[in-house]
């Protein structure tokens, strides 16, 4: 008997259907390993399939471990080709166990058991198939499912596991549930479980009536809400009372619900409407309300603008605008590709830090034209007051939003590229710290609820590029630096400012001038006379300004004296310019006691700076001058008590310290000097002055020194060798601890320059004193 119910059947896996027998059911068969099991099924099997539900319909190959193990073996009634799959008609036969599944020629095999419907107590059925049918005749939703010739077939008295069967095929349950009353074989079970269906599904239609009925009872007082504003907008209009503040507030009721405005900007415009609608016009505080919405709603939410994904495109722009800046430009285009790759990614907070000039306002520019972004900038130079970040509260008059804010609104999208300059030059007094209002600002952590005292609802910020950029990374106090991304921006070489000048200056001054660009010629070596005699400086503001004096000049010859075009030559930059203005390789020409050049840091790049150094008789006093910061007189008290313990070292007579007077000074003595690195300067300028020694004129140094002597490294070396090789200096000695910085000097100027290392002062004094 066994034997007679185990048979075997190619297998037809299902995703999300599970058929029952006596029913005929229309599947989509697409996967190769189905259309085979079709093709056996018609050439071999009587065109019958066992046709078993994946428990998880996402496997795209499903194993034995990833189907139920009750299937429903059925019959191949029609087949339609369409497109890549085959429209199947199955009808089921009968239920089936799993016992064991092969795969051969890519084609399932399943050997089952044949399973019989289990009869139960005959009057408990009666009662059940009673219950059903009655449910089928009061329950539209049921009644509406089944076809007018099988609800024939149940009124004249369907078999009980065939009604149940039906209802479990055509009512609207989970696959799971499908497949549980499909494994049930007791007929009674399965009609009892049916009961319970059916009745939640009554329970649940109740519930969605009531929803309804609050949903129509909602809209009718909205509606009633609308008729009472109607007619009190009618009496108003009969008072001459407030006739434009229902058009104004019908206009914003209208914007807000034709736009996607966040839930919480709704409910506060709605709220600030309500009482701007019930104040007269002649009121002042209407005004303000009025005002207030308008910030609201004209801030961007959900306006946003595409960033450009040509990767070759974006690098293409960064060159074009700017020369050099390879850092700067590789960090943009690895948040582009990250961006890129992850579709979806906070805005970086970059910091651009460098001297006036080298184009870090420009930069910023270039990178907003590169993403494809709209471009927003604010100064925070001399900025005070925490309100002008935060906004002031509405209770004060004249309040109004904060520069955030103000910028955002301007941008029109919430992913501009933002620009905040000069965050170095903020201030803090009795009105604030506005600084400590830039840390909400500024950390990624935080801005995506930007909290305004004036928009009091909180504003994401998160999607904005915020570029800062400062002067003199010192001056920004460190909470903030630790939220800052800091990419360090040097100086130009002069081979740069060439190329800037070539590239970008001279045809910007051309154009500005309304000149052609063959009426006004410059040569590299004229480029060069104009920045080594007519600037100093680490940017190219000045030569920008020095080009532009040259092309009004060189307008007005063309239109005085009638000339075509004017070739800039060294004669005609005397004659338009004057004088050379700076003294290019501002060295010593010739070895002195006493004289060193040091090399300084200061917020505009790099610069040399000489250390005079005397004695003369006197009372053992020590004088500084040169307006000197505390920093660099006690860089000058250690150099000098230095000297005085290592006296005999260096062959000078210690008496000397009692009966002669040292002044030190620093020309330029109306620009103030200070910082950590004047120490060997000092030092090798005693020594040299004590023992009568001179200083080889061709050399440069920085470092700071101890009390040991021991030369402590330094900050800032890339523009210090800059400062250094454009005053024609060929030797500098640094410490020995900053050679890691070596790498971010140019080349040219590397290949130029001897550097030498020192780690302790004598080395020092035994390289730079003439032997």
């Amino acid at each position: 008997m066994e034997e007679m119910n185990t048979r075997q059947f190619p297998v037809i896996c299902t995703r999300d259907v599970v058929i029952f027998p006596n029913e005929e059911v229309a599947i989509e068969v697409g996967r190769e390993i189905s259309l085979n099991a079709l093709r056996r099924a018609n050439e071999s099997f009587n065109s019958e399939v066992l046709v078993v539900s994946q428990i998880d319909p996402s496997v795209d190959q499903p194993d034995t471990n990833d189907l139920y193990q009750v299937g429903t073996i059925c019959r191949i009634v029609a087949t339609h080709k369409k497109d890549a799959f085959i429209r199947t008609v199955f009808k089921g036969i009968s239920r089936a166990r799993i016992l064991d599944i092969k795969e051969m020629r890519n084609t399932k095999f399943a050997s089952v058991e044949v399973l019989e419907d289990i009869m139960g107590d005959a009057n408990e059925e009666l009662i059940l198939v009673r219950k059903i049918s009655k449910e089928m005749e009061s329950f539209d939703t049921l009644a509406s499912l089944i076809s007018p010739g099988m609800a024939k077939s149940f009124a004249k008295g369907v078999s009980a596991n065939r009604l149940a069967d039906h209802i479990a095929q055509i009512f609207p349950f989970t696959l799971n549930q499908r497949q549980q009353l499909l494994e049930t074989l007791d007929v009674n079970t399965r009609l009892l479980r049916l009961l319970e269906a059916i009745e939640r599904e009554k329970q649940l239609l109740v519930i969605d009536n009531e929803i309804n009925q609050k949903v129509r009872t909602r809209v009718e007082e909205s509606q009633k809400e609308y008729f009472l504003r109607e007619r009190l907008r009618a009496i108003k209009e009969e008072l001459g009372d407030v006739p434009e503040t229902s058009d104004d507030a019908d206009s914003i009721r209208e914007q807000l619900e034709k736009n996607p405005y966040p839930e919480n900007i709704k409910a506060k415009v709605l709220e600030e409407l309500s009482r701007y609608e019930m104040l007269p016009a002649s009121a002042g505080e209407s005004g303000v309300i009025k005002s207030y919405i308008d910030w609201l709603m004209k801030l961007p939410y959900w306006q946003q603008s595409e960033d450009n994904e040509d990767l070759q495109l974006a690098q293409q722009i960064l060159d074009e605008d700017h020369y050099g800046l390879e850092k700067v430009k590789e960090r943009i285009m690895e948040y582009l590709a990250v961006k890129q790759m992850t579709n979806s990614l906070k805005s970086p907070i970059l910091c651009l830090v460098g001297p006036p000039g080298v184009g870090k306002t420009s930069l910023a520019k270039s990178v907003a034209r590169a993403l494809g972004r709209k471009f927003v900038k604010i100064s925070l130079g001399g900025v005070r007051d925490e309100a002008e970040i935060r906004g002031h509260r509405r209770t004060y008059l004249g309040s109004m939003p904060g520069r955030i804010i103000q910028g955002m609104k301007k941008a029109g999208t919430i992913n501009p590229v933002f620009l905040i300059d000069e965050i170095d030059k903020m201030a803090s007094d009795y009105k604030g710290d506005p600084s400590s209002a830039m840390l909400e600002v500024l950390d990624p952590e935080q801005n995506a609820l930007f909290s305004d005292h004036y928009i009091e609802e909180p504003y994401d910020l998160s999607q904005v590029l915020f570029i800062a950029t400062a002067n003199y990374l010192e001056n920004i106090p460190s909470a903030l630096q630790d939220r800052l991304e800091i990419i360090q921006i040097s100086s130009y070489t002069e081979v740069e400012k060439i190329q800037i000048a070539k590239k970008h200056l001279v045809p910007k001054q051309v154009e500005m001038n309304g000149l052609k660009s063959n009426q006004f010629k410059i040569k590299d070596e004229v480029l060069l006379y104009l920045i080594q005699y007519y600037t100093r400086e680490a940017g190219v503001r000045q030569l920008e300004r020095v080009i532009g004096t040259c092309a009004r000049k060189a307008v007005l010859a063309i239109l005085k004296d009638k000339k075509k075009s004017i070739t800039v030559t060294k004669k005609l930059v005397n004659e338009w310019l004057g004088h050379e203005i700076f003294d290019y390789g501002r060295k010593e020409k010739k070895d002195q006691v006493g004289t060193v050049t040091g090399l300084a840091y200061t917020s505009f790049g790099g610069d040399v700076l000489q250390v005079e150094v005397t004695h003369f008789e006197g009372k053992g006093k020590f004088v500084l001058t040169g307006k000197l910061g505390d920093v660099m007189k006690e860089s000058a008290s250690i150099a000098y008590d230095y000297v005085r313990a290592n006296a005999k070292k260096y062959k000078i007579e210690p008496k000397l310290f009692e009966q002669e007077d040292i002044h030190i000074h620093v020309p330029e003595g109306a620009v103030p000097k200070d910082g950590p690195s004047a120490g060997v300067t000092l030092t090798t300028a005693i020594v040299s002055s004590l023992t009568n020694i001179p200083v080889k004129s061709d050399l440069a140094m920085t470092g700071e020194v101890t009390l040991r002597g021991n030369v402590l490294p330094i900050g800032g070396l890339k523009e210090k060798s800059l400062a250094a090789h454009r005053c024609g200096i060929h030797t500098i000695i640094v410490p020995k601890a900053n050679m890691k910085d070596i790498d971010e000097i140019p080349d040219s100027v590397k290949e130029s320059m001897k550097i030498i290392p020192v780690e302790h002062v004598s080395q020092v004094i035994d390289y730079a004193l003439v032997k």
